[in-house]
């Protein structure tokens, strides 16, 4: 991250080529969320599948349900969440904490509220290449004080995974990933560097601020901005209240991707293949067979 003086740095800025309003849609069971990754306006973002801002109060929630082929990554913003699934691992995140899931061959899990009233968070689909589609189930939990912070000159970011202002967070990403939790006081500025070679997006989720071009129009809570190619992105807050957003880039994959619900795989006959094996309990769903979650 650049001081506000080193912005004109940028070789290449990264502009706004794309706006989209997320929009409430039912999920699971009697949830609502947002939707702006894996709408018909945004279908994909190499490597990112889907982006949804989640609103939850019991007893909604996200029951039982398979994965194979990608990641999930949940940040609470909110309230918490209880993990379960059906290797044995069980979880509660709460407002600040992530969990980064590996789903791999196979996972059943469910996602459930973990108290009363509404709990609020961000659940983002990262893709795997071929290579890593049939790996292990795996998890990272972060706790939120053990997520790197930063505060300087009216910008606080919270470094889930890559890097800012010179502090890189532990997590490992398969797909090489950034997921940057960015707060700007009224008045402050902000100038991050991203690999020139990835996709990259911000989400707002309170304020409004002006993003890539000083001379741009201000864009408000729940857009999705799809970001140009170039080497780094400026944000401004000229309002009066703070503004929080996420910046996540990714290195595109560049294969094929075939997706069947839960199921995100590079052809036609592996989506089969995952159908099969799920109804079946094989190939990293034997463990289906006799599980529910509590």
């Amino acid at each position: 991250m650049t001081t506000p003086s080193e912005a004109v740095g940028f070789s290449a800025p990264r502009l706004v080529t794309k706006k989209v309003l997320a929009k409430s849609q039912s999920e699971g069971d009697g949830a609502v969320v947002r939707r702006s990754i894996g709408r018909p306006e945004l279908k994909s973002l190499d490597p990112f599948l889907m982006l949804d801002e989640f609103s939850v109060s019991p007893p909604a929630g996200f029951p039982d349900h398979p994965h194979r082929g990608f990641e999930t990554v949940t940040y609470m913003l909110e309230g918490a969440f209880t993990h379960q699934d059906f290797v044995g691992h069980k979880g509660t995140i709460r407002a600040g904490d992530v969990q980064w899931m590996t789903a791999g061959r196979g996972i059943i899990h469910s996602e459930m509220p973990a108290g009363p009233g509404v709990q609020k968070g961000l659940q983002l689909w990262v893709n795997l290449s071929s290579k890593d589609k049939m790996v292990e189930p795996n998890y990272q939990e972060l706790l939120s004080e053990d997520i790197k912070h930063v505060e300087k000159e009216g910008v606080k970011v919270k470094i889930i995974a890559g890097e800012s202002m010179g502090v890189k967070s532990s997590v490992y990403t398969r797909t090489p990933t950034m997921y940057l939790d960015f707060t700007l006081s009224p008045g402050a500025q902000m100038h991050q560097p991203i690999p020139e070679s990835w996709n990259s997006f911000a989400y707002v989720l309170e304020g409004e601020g002006v993003f890539g071009s000083m001379g741009s129009s201000p864009i408000s809570a729940h857009h999705v901005l799809v970001l140009s190619q170039g080497d780094g992105l400026s944000v401004w807050n000229n309002g009066s209240e703070p503004l929080r957003f996420v910046l996540i880039g990714g290195l595109p994959i560049n294969e094929p991707v075939v997706q069947y619900g839960p199921f995100v795989m590079n052809t036609k006959a592996e989506i089969e293949q995952a159908l099969q094996d799920y109804h079946y309990s094989k190939n990293g769903f034997e463990m289906a067979k006799n599980w529910r979650s509590r």
